[in-house]
């Protein structure tokens, strides 16, 4: 069977690339493909520090666990949000339905300590725009899921938002 593949050749795949085109199928016009814009070029040093930038676990959120767990409350972390593919809440606490969200004040642009970058600064403001759009987006649907959802800025004290998260569970 291996001779009869001899000289054989599979032709090469077609893949689209990010300039691909997309049709309206209403009127057979090409539209050019929308998407977000291309992130900017960054200095090296600057790229090295945003990437070491945590995610999850971070200082604020440990506080936060570290009383929810002193008041006798127990969560899961990192909670894959029903019906939302790729979001999780920091906090959730499944049995009462509330899901805790603690917001960086860069990342969520807190109204009293919010900074705009000044390099690639539009395409700074817009995709912090989008991080404050995603989380009323995320607000929104699990409020529509029966669920509550407490947020707090990173430069909340841990014990006051513990006490509001207790209040939320404890109902």
């Amino acid at each position: 069977m291996k001779d009869s593949l001899a000289g054989f050749q599979v032709p090469p795949r077609h893949r689209p690339t990010l300039d691909a085109v997309a049709t309206d199928s209403t009127e057979g016009s090409v539209a050019p493909r929308s998407g977000p814009a291309p992130r900017p070029t960054t200095d090296p040093r600057t790229a090295a520090q945003m990437s070491r930038q945590a995610r999850k676990d971070t200082t604020p959120e440990m506080l936060l666990r570290r009383e929810l767990h002193r008041r006798g409350l127990r969560y899961r972390i990192e909670y894959p949000l029903p019906g939302m593919r790729r979001r999780r809440a920091d906090s959730a606490f499944t049995r009462a339905k509330v899901a805790v969200f603690v917001d960086g004040c860069f990342w969520h642009a807190c109204p009293q300590h919010a900074t705009s970058p000044a390099n690639n600064g539009a395409w700074w403001a817009e995709k912090l725009r989008r991080n404050v759009e995603r989380d009323r987006e995320t607000d929104v649907h699990l409020q529509q899921w029966g669920w509550t959802v407490i947020r707090a800025w990173e430069h909340e004290d841990p014990c006051e938002v513990a006490e509001r998260v207790a209040r939320e569970v404890r109902n």
